[in-house]
């Protein structure tokens, strides 16, 4: 380290022999100005600047005066391992700066080898040492303090500079009076020299110290030749004529801040005690004025030594015969504690009680009277652990802060009553949340607490600015704790930062802040599904349109129905450092966007990540495919509907007129002894319906749910289905379902065709064929005459043209709402040969064909086929496969007719179906129009509420 502080050491470089010892010799190496010298594998510069050191103290001195190294030295260049600079050859001991320096602490430091201890030239400097009187000297008064804060630093022990470092001049000094006046150009003002001597100084309990017990007072008084002048009124003057009874200056007038040493005082606490030990004192006016001895020893003032007297300033020894007689006002905390207590003056807190409000609390309110102690303790082995054990019952002790609070602000209290309806339980809330529950019941003393918030004496209101709590610091102050997302969310989109061109519409919402989304007190994991949903609401108070087309989107249904794994709006964006897609940082830039689609979709690629997250089909400039496929389908809803509601308004006076004649057939039926009937259906036919009515179901239950997922039946319903995640696989295994009896019918048809010896146009276009014919339409006609009492009712063949229009509204259901559901069930294999766009319009196609299919089988399907007043309250011919003959010749007359005529009828005669087989069917279709008619119902209310 020496030769780090010469700057007079040579190194060996390639120059000749010189002749002699002459100052301008050695700048013929050492005025080059990249001379360097390479020490511990760093450079260091040997430059000596012949102008600076000639304008110097020593500008008349040689080289050599003071390297006594080099004294003699005649071969060139010279050895590189120098001693330091010598100053004693001028400066001897028996000058007074050498003879104490060397006894200082400094002076000591450097002989006892701590490479921490300031050499002559670390305060004087090198080769441009200048007279203490010169401006620019490092030691004029006005630049002491820039040389002593190089290694003194604010709250760190002494130690050198980097290299290169520069300490910039900052509290605790510069705060103070001495050094404001300094910085008005008072040269007369104390500087750290001046209290701590120039080249003597040594700590304060070092008696010889000049801001030692002994000496503190003799310093200020150097300056201050009159301390008995100013504290008439708060000390007797005669104090100061015997400098052992003198209060000391710096108990009161700390020198920095914080205050680091500690002093006794002039009064003993046994003169307090003698009559504050007495447990049944009492004044008059407060309850007593009992203090425990013990109580006081074990607080943090009893452990450091601060005497009652130093609280109590007014007392003065031995006056009459009571030492406190003269006091007369409450203990000032400000005299150690300025800070805090111009911090309490300055919150809210402080501001009441100077109106002269008694509710605010004061100092002792929160840290008690002679008990104080600590909030915490520092860490390590050489605390005692009953100290410990003392400081964790403090009331400022981080896990017994929300219950000092709580005196106040819980409900019910002061605070809150004050405070009324922008008070909630916040006491309640905040031991709910994630902060108290880490804090009061895991033990966790990082986690936050309410002074870590609101600061622990500057308490301002949220609408404060200077509040830490207020809407400009809030994210700086829970920065504190939750590292690198303060960072994030300054440059967000949130944040003016990353949004500096946001202006708040008029009654539109600010930027947020923390307390925005996660809340004030109540404020839970953000990895709970409640959270998680929760959010979805927060970010709509903003974004209102974008979380309306959010909740049209599978994400946003199954999200407000409890899904805890469908992506919410953090999911994409992010969570704080949300940015514009169109910044290469945000998750939804196009080279972002497959990564962040890939941790919820594995395999996602460019293609399906075309899918619009926030469509709506109501925007034909921007979303044309949406806008007229949604255009189409509901033109379709609105067509089927408007027809067949008419058709079985129609229908309805004409059903009843039949009731009485149908029941007739029915009762005479079932009390004919011989039983004989139609085989309408075949096994596996009745067996097919059965699985149609059971995935039909399953697949409207869940699917009406899903679409409806804002009414308010939605949720419950959910939860009866076991939740969104089950309510999906119930509604695949139904598709599945609907595929199989699909694939056995086609099958089972492909089958009778081949068996039944006819051409494909006599199979398939026949009389008894599903599909269409001219006379259906004939029959529509006639139909629709019959309603309107202009002719009888048509005779009926096999299959009506209602009951065709079923069967083929079967296939189409199937193509149309499975091909789309395949699609929005394979996602990331659809989107490989279709654009991402396209899942959007499978949704619309899937999502009205659905309720266009369910709205038609449970209302007009349920009508023309069980509820109609003829066959109510069911037919149960699907079930059973079997129908009554009379029955048979009055519901399809021209079948039976041609039956008869070709005597086939006694093919399609069995027996009549058993009691037990009929009230099974009857059990089982009763469950199914129920569940039907109540989906209906939800149905119904959910247009009516949430629309289409």
């Amino acid at each position: 380290m020496a030769r780090l502080v010469s700057l007079a050491l040579l190194a060996a470089l390639p120059v000749g022999q010189l002749a002699a010892q002459d100052s301008a010799d050695c700048m013929g190496c050492h005025g080059e100005a990249d001379l360097t010298i390479e020490r511990d594998g760093r450079e260091f510069s040997i430059y000596v600047d012949a102008d600076k050191l000639a304008a110097s103290a020593h500008g008349a001195s040689d080289c050599i005066d003071c390297h006594v190294d080099l004294q003699g030295v005649d071969s060139f260049p010279h050895e590189a391992d120098l001693q330091p600079a010598r100053c004693d050859g001028c400066h001897d001991d028996s000058f007074d700066s050498i003879a104490a320096y060397l006894r200082s602490a400094h002076g000591l430091a450097v002989e006892a080898g701590n490479p921490n201890g300031a050499r002559c030239s670390d305060c004087h400097g090198g080769h441009e040492i200048l007279s203490a009187s010169v401006r620019q000297s490092r030691t004029h008064p006005a630049n002491i303090e820039t040389s002593c804060i190089a290694c003194h630093r604010a709250g760190q022990p002494p130690a050198r500079p980097a290299p290169g470092e520069t300490a910039a001049a900052g509290p605790p000094y510069h705060d103070q009076i001495h050094a404001s006046l300094a910085d008005k150009g008072l040269t007369v003002t104390p500087v750290c020299t001046s209290c701590h001597s120039a080249h003597g100084a040594l700590p304060h309990d070092q008696p010889d110290s000049s801001i030692s017990r002994e000496n503190v007072n003799a310093t200020c008084m150097k300056c201050h030749a009159d301390p008995a002048a100013p504290h008439g009124t708060t000390f007797d003057p005669s104090l100061w004529a015997d400098p052992a009874t003198a209060p000391l200056c710096v108990d009161c007038h700390a020198p920095h801040q914080p205050r680091v040493a500690t002093y006794g005082t002039n009064m003993s606490d046994g003169e307090c005690l003698a009559c504050h030990s007495v447990r049944s004192i009492v004044d008059g006016r407060r309850p007593t004025l009992f203090v425990d001895s013990e109580q006081t020893s074990h607080s943090v003032h009893g452990r450091h030594r601060i005497a009652c007297a130093q609280c109590h300033s007014e007392a003065r020894p031995a006056v009459d015969d009571r030492s406190c007689r003269t006091v007369t006002r409450k203990v000032d905390c400000s005299g150690c504690h300025s800070d805090y207590v111009a911090d309490y003056e300055a919150g809210v807190h402080g501001r009441l009680r100077a109106t002269g409000d008694q509710d605010p609390p004061t100092c002792v309110d929160c840290h008690g009277t002679h008990g104080i102690v600590e909030s915490h303790l520092p860490d390590g082995p050489d605390v005692p652990e009953a100290l410990r054990d003392l400081v964790r019952t403090s009331p400022t002790g981080r896990r017994n802060v929300p219950e000092l609070c709580a005196r106040c602000h819980a409900q019910g209290k002061v605070a809150a009553i004050r405070l009324g309806h922008t008070q909630r339980d916040v006491v309640q809330e905040y031991r709910d949340s994630v902060h108290g529950k880490g804090l009061l019941e895991s033990g966790l003393v990082t986690s936050a607490n309410c002074i870590d918030c609101h600061s622990p004496h500057r308490i301002l209101p949220p609408e404060d600015p200077q509040s830490t709590v207020s809407h400009e610091r809030i994210v700086h102050t829970c920065g504190r704790c939750h590292d690198g997302i303060e960072e994030r969310f300054r440059y967000s989109i949130h944040a003016p930062g990353g949004n500096p061109d946001y202006v708040a519409s008029e009654g539109g919402p600010e930027l947020p802040g923390c307390n925005d989304c996660h809340s004030s007190h109540s404020v839970v994991r953000t990895d709970l599904p409640d959270f998680k949903r929760s959010m979805i609401e927060q970010c709509g108070g903003c974004h209102e349109h974008i979380a309306e087309t959010y909740f049209q989107t599978y994400h946003g249904k199954v999200s407000a129905l409890g899904s805890e794994v469908a992506a919410k709006c953090a999911d994409c964006h992010g969570s704080h450092g949300i940015r514009a897609p169109n910044d290469p940082l945000s998750s939804l830039n196009q080279s972002n966007i497959v990564d962040t689609c890939s941790k919820c979709h594995d395999g996602a690629h460019q293609s399906f990540t075309q899918f619009i997250a926030h469509a709506t089909h109501d925007d034909p400039e921007r979303y044309p495919a949406l806008y007229w496929t949604f255009f189409a389908m509901t033109w379709l809803l609105v067509g089927v509907f408007g027809f067949f509601g008419m058709h079985v308004v129609a229908w309805l006076p004409r059903s009843v007129a039949l009731r009485a004649e149908m029941k007739r057939i029915r009762a005479e039926h079932a009390s004919a002894k011989r039983r004989r009937e139609f085989q309408r259906f075949t096994p596996l036919q009745s067996a097919l319906h059965r699985m149609v009515i059971v995935s039909f179901l399953g697949l409207a239950l869940t699917g009406m749910t899903l679409k409806f997922a804002q009414a308010s039946w939605a949720k419950a319903t959910m939860h009866l289905l076991g939740g969104p995640d089950a309510a999906g696989w119930v509604h695949r295994l139904c598709a599945f379902i609907t595929f199989s009896y699909m694939g056995i019918h086609l099958v089972d048809l492909a089958r009778r065709f081949l068996r039944s010896g006819e051409s494909a146009q006599q199979f398939f276009l026949g009389p008894n064929s599903m599909v269409p014919n001219l006379k259906d339409l004939k029959d529509l006609i006639g139909t629709l005459r019959w309603f309107l009492g202009l002719g009888p009712r048509p005779r009926y063949g096999k299959w009506t043209y209602w009951e065709k229009f079923d069967y083929f509204a079967v296939f189409w259901g199937v193509i149309v709402i499975g091909m789309s559901g395949l699609v929005l069930w394979f996602p990331i294999t659809a989107t490989a040969v279709l654009p991402g766009w396209a899942i959007n319009v499978a949704t619309i196609i899937h999502s009205e064909e659905a309720l266009l299919a369910t709205g038609f089988i449970f209302t007009v399907h349920f009508f023309n086929t069980h509820l109609r007043p003829e066959k109510f309250p069911m037919d149960d011919v699907v079930f059973t496969g079997r129908m009554g003959v009379e029955e048979l010749k009055a519901d399809k007359p021209q079948l039976y007719d041609d039956l008869v005529a070709s005597g086939k009828l006694e093919d399609y005669l069995v027996t009549a179906s058993t009691p037990g087989a009929r009230r099974r069917a009857r059990i089982f279709g009763t469950i199914a129009l129920t569940i039907g008619i109540t989906v209906l119902v939800l149905l119904v209310h959910g247009l009516v509420t949430v629309g289409i």
